[in-house]
């Protein structure tokens, strides 16, 4: 049976302070949550630390918005996976559409930032999702498996069982828009295919598919329910305690 993950991307938010504020909050309920539910946060690299300290002894796990693909080197600006693990750092988002579509990033770096996370026993959730355009021209599935094909290419199936894949349509992050859950379901099931055909059904059926995209508390229950999605990847309502808590309860 897959477990659920319900991740809390703050992106760029919060100052140590607020995280702080926030974490206190999350951990007066933490011994509440269900036990087949994973709850993770990503705060901004500034206070991953101190996030990190202060959720010693609790079942909250701690995340990275984001990393470099090498060790070490002269990359201004860069963290690297060895620094995170070495920090003790258990997830790193990657991929996400606004380091794709602000950054640059390419299925080619992407790919490199898996392995590198999976050289160093960091569980990575991989990002893909379409366009509104793509989506409106109906290639929508044959953006996210180029995107699955290329960003898993080289990866052996021991390591990819640790990827999770977040289906984020591009259109709805941070929009206010949310793909319907038919819609996200069905990519699921697409995504979990695409997995097949790279690796075998063992792998497809295993693998942690989350949707993101303005999940909040009023929808979190419905695509929560869906068969083929495993989790969400929360932006907005992540920030605050309540609705963020709202969401990970609808996932029992």
């Amino acid at each position: 049976m897959r477990k659920t993950l319900i991740a809390g991307n703050w992106k760029m938010n919060n100052d140590v302070e607020a995280s702080l504020k926030l974490v206190e909050s999350l951990k007066s309920l933490s011994k509440d949550f269900d036990s087949n539910v994973d709850v993770l946060i990503c705060p901004a690299f500034t206070s991953l630390y101190s996030v990190k300290e202060a959720l010693k002894g609790t079942n909250i796990n701690i995340g990275a918005q984001n990393m470099h693909f090498e060790d070490k080197g002269a990359y201004t600006g860069e963290i690297s996976p060895v620094m995170l693990k070495n920090m003790g750092i258990e997830y790193v988002i990657i991929g996400h559409s606004e380091r794709r579509q602000y950054f640059n990033e390419t299925d080619e770096t992407v790919n490199k930032k898996l392995k590198a996370a999976l050289k160093h026993n960091i569980r990575p959730i991989l990002c893909v999702g379409e366009t509104l355009e793509q989506r409106e021209c109906g290639v929508e599935k044959e953006t996210v498996k180029n995107q699955i094909t290329n960003d898993f290419a080289g990866i052996e199936k021991c390591e990819a069982e640790n990827i999770v894949v977040a289906y984020e349509p591009i259109w709805a992050i941070g929009t206010g828009k949310t793909a319907s859950s038919a819609q996200a379901n069905e990519m699921a099931s697409f995504i979990r295919m695409c997995v097949k055909d790279i690796y075998d059904l063992e792998l497809s059926e295993k693998i942690i598919i989350q949707y993101g995209g303005s999940v909040n508390k009023d929808n979190a229950s419905e695509i929560l329910s869906q068969s083929d999605i495993d989790g969400a990847l929360v932006g907005g309502a992540s920030l605050k305690a309540e609705s963020f808590l709202d969401i990970i309860n609808y996932a029992k």
